[in-house]
């Protein structure tokens, strides 16, 4: 395979972003990385219709959200066409249909679809330890992000180290 993106997708807290840092070190060429986090981000604090984040960390998106992220997944898949490699990190919270939005935004640019999956109790762990998300959304997430989803490669990053993971999926691209 000679993708030029990459889409990682997992619950919070599931160790993508490490996985992701791991990927770029065993990766033989250059590659981006970006995370939903990323996005989130450079949202402004206050928005109608953006995002929200629910004490028991249910997440809700809203129209702005949605159309400030298509136009974000339009850009990563111009940064590929234009000679670019991207790992996306990201959290399908709408499973299939998420994993939709970006089959159509991607057309015929090849891609490896990577999932993610983490044991609940481990990412409430690591969400509890990393003290910056809503407790809940780690377990609320681990199975609904992979509903419907079809993956190339999937790794279970809670009997794996990010570095393990790593290699499994630079495998995949050879």
């Amino acid at each position: 395979m000679t993708a030029r993106l990459i889409i990682i997708n997992g619950g919070s807290s599931s160790g993508k972003t490490g996985i992701v840092r791991c990927l770029q070190a065993v990766l033989p060429d250059p590659w981006l990385g970006f995370s939903v986090d990323d996005f989130v981000d450079a949202l402004p604090a206050v928005m109608e219709g953006g995002i929200d984040i629910g004490p028991d960390g249910e997440v809700n998106v809203g129209p702005a959200f949605r159309a400030l992220d298509a136009a974000w997944t339009a850009g990563i898949v111009a940064m590929c066409r234009a000679g670019g490699r991207v790992i996306v990190d990201d959290v399908f919270l709408g499973g299939a249909d998420s994993q939709q939005r970006w089959r159509d935004a991607i057309g015929d640019l090849e891609t490896l679809w990577v999932g993610v999956r983490c044991d609940p109790q481990v990412a409430a762990g690591r969400e509890l330890a990393r003290g910056n998300r809503a407790r809940g959304m780690a377990e609320q997430q681990a199975y609904v992000v992979h509903e419907g989803v079809t993956y190339d490669v999937e790794v279970d990053s809670s009997r794996a180290e990010s570095v393990d993971c790593a290699r499994t999926i630079a495998a995949a691209l050879k």
